[in-house]
């Protein structure tokens, strides 16, 4: 077993339960005001260590796994209210609104508005035409 496998936190933690517990304190915390030292803290690392480690791990930085986080949610409300994309921005955690529709767009391809829009198309297809959403070969087969 290398050294770098037997990495212990005093307390019996090991590196990547430290490592998740920072993961998870992302996923639970992702609407509010999150930076590096308060992630860190977490996890029981200093800041640039912990970037290290988590980005070693992960293979994203912990900024990138937080950005992910947001915009899933941020999909996942646009799909299932009727909130304003201001509204859904806040929500999850943006403190602009610029910053979100690029980042958003950037990642999604479309904007927010429009995410939602094709959504509620293929939401309304679905309700009228649901045959539409069975594959050809499945309606060839049992034909």
């Amino acid at each position: 077993m290398s050294n770098k496998e037997n990495i212990f936190f005093p307390e019996g933690i090991s590196l990547y339960k430290r490592l998740y517990r920072s993961k998870e304190f992302i996923d639970d915390c992702y609407n509010e005001p999150l930076d590096l030292d308060s992630i860190a803290r977490k996890a029981y690392f200093s800041p640039y260590h912990f970037l290290r480690e988590f980005k070693k791990v992960y293979n994203k930085t912990p900024h990138q796994y937080l950005m992910e986080r947001r915009l899933d949610k941020a999909k996942e409300l646009l799909q299932k209210n009727d909130s304003s994309v201001t509204e859904v921005c806040f929500e999850v955690g943006f403190q602009s609104l610029g910053s979100f529709s690029t980042l958003f767009t950037r990642n999604v391809g479309v904007a927010p508005l429009e995410f939602r829009k094709q959504h509620m198309r293929r939401f309304i297809l679905s309700v009228r035409f649901p045959e539409k959403l069975i594959p050809g070969c499945y309606l060839y087969y049992f034909n």
